[in-house]
């Protein structure tokens, strides 16, 4: 298994990000909607841009592998604030099942924050170079 380590985790990136790429660009070709559907449950649609940099910039950085820890921590994070904010009718199942994958998805991310990117991603195409450049101060001294 360990040998499928990196594929599995960046096919869990992917599958993570991908939610949040499309909801995310989909907020910005139907902003107006959003906002007022933002606004029908007491959010401020002046946090409508906040929303749209997390869902989108954090899917993409989550997918890219680029400073994952923080970005899968953002998102665990949004993944918690939708769930109480948005799907808290539980006499609707299909509040509950939205619900209950806002929680499943927050989980996914929190694996994230604990375990990294990683070996095919650009968190570890960096701290290879980092550590490279490390060693070659070293072996110079």
């Amino acid at each position: 298994m360990e040998r499928l380590r990196a594929p599995l985790i960046l096919v869990a990136r992917l599958l993570l990000a991908c939610i949040f790429v499309v909801e995310g660009w989909g907020k910005i070709v139907n902003y107006a909607g959003t906002a007022q559907y933002m606004q029908t449950y007491g959010i401020p649609p002046q946090l409508l841009p906040a929303v749209i940099l997390t869902e989108l910039g954090g899917g993409l950085l989550v997918a890219s592998g680029w400073l994952t820890r923080w970005a899968a921590l953002a998102l665990a994070g949004f993944c918690l604030l939708t769930a109480v904010f948005f799907h808290t009718d539980f006499s609707d199942a299909d509040q509950l099942i939205h619900f209950n994958k806002d929680l499943a998805i927050a989980g996914g991310f929190l694996v994230l924050v604990a375990c990294g990117a990683g070996d095919w991603s650009l968190d570890a195409v960096r701290a290879g170079a980092r550590s490279r450049r490390h060693a070659a101060r070293h072996a110079t001294t």
